[in-house]
């Protein structure tokens, strides 16, 4: 969506968006203690979070040839590494089907507004608590209507709700539980 943005293509030409998304350079770089993502070498890890680009990002999404490239570049990136944790609305269903460990997390509406606004506050973004939950159900609704790859945990996904858990106790649960079933395929 940010690379849509740059560079002023329609969101609605899908010639123009197939041709944008194969010629992207993203990398990710794990190795820091905070991610960091980079679009034809610049460091997007703050510009990709925000409001603007949330909302592109949903309706570019349900566009067919931008998902197809997308998922393409998701899954060379995690084959190159050999494995990968992987965080998206669509990553146990579409972009990774046959993982190992599909977890989905979800948190009541209230509470995800609440972790989004302290998030643009810390950035130094003036913001009003109510917009942030209008926006998130904004996007939610078009995540789970849209044709294409609607938002909904995997069959097979572990269903957590971190509604009242901090980020240490999701991950906590999450490698309590992904930990054995590595452990099995090892074998």
């Amino acid at each position: 969506a940010l690379a849509v943005k740059k560079a002023g293509i329609d969101p609605q030409n899908d010639k123009s968006l197939a041709s944008l998304c194969k010629s992207l350079n993203i990398r990710f770089d794990a190795a820091q203690a905070s991610p960091r993502i980079f679009l034809n070498g610049e460091d997007v890890s703050e510009h990709i979070r925000t409001p603007e680009i949330d909302m592109l990002a949903s309706k570019i999404s349900a566009i067919a040839v931008v998902r197809q490239e997308m998922t393409r570049l998701q899954r060379a990136v995690a084959e190159k590494a050999g494995r990968a944790v992987a965080e998206g609305r669509d990553m146990g269903t579409v972009v990774f089907p046959d993982a190992k460990c599909k977890f989905f997390l979800t948190a009541t509406l209230e509470e995800r507004a609440r972790r989004r606004y302290e998030e643009r506050r810390q950035r130094g973004e003036k913001v009003d608590p109510a917009q942030v939950a209008r926006e998130l159900k904004k996007r939610d609704e078009q995540d789970e209507k849209r044709a294409l790859a609607p938002l909904k945990p995997a069959e097979d996904a572990v269903i957590i709700d971190t509604t009242q858990l901090t980020i240490d106790e999701v991950v906590d649960k999450i490698c309590g539980m992904a930990k054995p079933r590595f452990a099995q395929t090892q074998k």
